[in-house]
């Protein structure tokens, strides 16, 4: 694809690659470039922006990192779809997850488990029903009379359901909340197991089980909204006290 560098204006400051970076951002998007697209070669960029083949390799280095373009035989750099999960995994190697990320993701966990609903029903097989059956009937018997359940049970019963949508990015995205699992379990406050729920009562594994088995896909998201009700809770409330969170 045949695209014009004279698109693009030379930078004031040679030293900062990060404006580098953000020309060529703004280049792809100018030219309306596309995955599989090549892009021009490091002395092409450099001559076009005025600056050092340096300043432009570390700025490609950069974008190379995230997976935004890659080398190929006979193509030279092109553009690629990055692969968004796999760059959050790698900040939860390097534990880079402060209080804020967490409480970012565990929102979205929230929002996912009940957005999933239509995927478990159209999706689910007697065998996941099997294997969910398994999971709770296991619980109940290491935990009785109990609305907070061990880390363990937890990750397995709800792991189970980001399997059954059979989305790979949500199941990816299930290991990526293993921290946030952690955090909330080790920050569970004071009186949780005493907890007043809107309805009156606690939805359990087993309940939401039944609902998968017998019911459909609205009912299992309120069901499920009233599961999490506490966690929306303890959430809304940190917002309230940290609005810059």
């Amino acid at each position: 694809m045949k695209t014009k560098l004279s698109k693009i204006t030379p930078l004031e400051n040679l030293s900062l690659v990060d404006k580098v970076e953000l020309r060529l951002k703004e280049y792809f998007k100018e030219n309306d470039l596309k995955i599989g697209d090549s892009i021009p070669k490091e002395l092409e960029f450099a001559e076009a922006l005025g600056v050092s083949r340096t300043a432009i390799r570390e700025a490609l280095l950069r974008l190379r990192t995230i997976g935004v373009i890659e080398s190929k035989k006979r193509k030279g750099m092109v553009l690629t779809q990055p692969d968004i999960i796999q760059n959050f995994e790698k900040a939860i190697e390097y534990n880079l997850l402060g209080e804020e990320a967490l409480v970012d993701i565990f929102e979205l966990r929230l929002i996912l488990e009940m957005g999933m609903a239509d995927l478990l029903f159209a999706r689910k097989t007697q065998k996941d029903i099997d294997e969910l059956d398994e999971i709770v009937s296991k619980q109940e018997q290491e935990e009785t009379d109990t609305v907070v359940f061990s880390l363990k049970n937890e990750i397995a019963f709800h792991g189970r359901l980001y399997e059954i949508s059979n989305n790979s990015t949500l199941q990816r995205f299930q290991d990526l909340l293993l921290p946030v699992f952690n955090y909330v379990h080790d920050n569970m406050p004071k009186g949780a197991k005493d907890y007043k729920y809107s309805k009156g009562k606690f939805v359990t594994h087993r309940d939401l089980l039944n609902i998968l088995k017998n019911d459909n896909a609205e009912t299992f998201r309120e069901a499920m909204r009233n599961h999490l009700e506490p966690h929306f809770e303890r959430i809304l409330n940190i917002i309230k006290s940290h609005p810059n969170l």
